[in-house]
């Protein structure tokens, strides 16, 4: 058996095909939106290198997976085809993401204040995908202005930022590292 290759030269002109045959230029919206989750799958990837919890580890490398049936619901040109039932986001998953929000809100201190990005490593690098995340859902919400994108899809990138910012108050919170605050007196 032949093993396949890394590259087509498909997209030497810049262009690329989408799930559905449509060919569209490197630069549209749909290839920044399943783009910039991928960006966010690949921080993932890092920031479970810095988590102490199996549990969360197993739920981050469920959401990588989620992740990439968001890529695939992205990259479909549902005027072509229908949308491969493995893309498709449902209320249940996204009320496994509100459970695990719950759960670890449950351990922490109530907030008093806005919330800088730091403290222990792994928290530091949360911060980074909670923004990586927010920039996927603008990205999402730019393309569905043209192109049908399920609401489930959006609440799914909505609360996964949500859940990263919790999760970088809980591992500060399990390594004893103190929240940094705004001050806003900015002195």
């Amino acid at each position: 058996m032949k093993k396949s290759l890394v590259y087509t030269k498909t997209g030497d002109r810049g262009t690329t095909g989408l799930i559905g045959g449509t060919r569209v230029s490197k630069t549209h919206i749909r290839l920044e939106a399943y783009g910039t989750v991928d960006e966010l799958n690949a921080n993932l990837g890092l920031l479970i290198t810095y988590l102490n919890e199996e549990h969360d580890r197993e739920f981050l490398l469920h959401v990588q997976n989620k992740l990439f049936a968001i890529g695939s619901h992205l990259a479909t040109d549902q005027d072509k085809v229908r949308l491969n039932e493995v893309s498709i986001i449902t209320p249940a998953d996204v009320e496994q993401i509100e459970h695990e929000i719950d759960a670890a809100d449950e351990i922490l201190p109530p907030l008093s204040n806005f919330v800088l990005p730091g403290g222990a490593a792994g928290a530091a690098v949360c911060h980074i995908c909670r923004t990586v995340c927010r920039r996927a859902e603008r990205r999402i919400l730019t393309l569905s202005e043209s192109s049908t994108i399920s609401p489930e899809l959006l609440a799914y990138v909505n609360r996964l930022s949500d859940y990263l910012f919790i999760l970088s108050r809980k591992i500060n919170f399990n390594e004893g590292k103190e929240e940094i605050f705004w001050n806003n007196s900015c002195k």
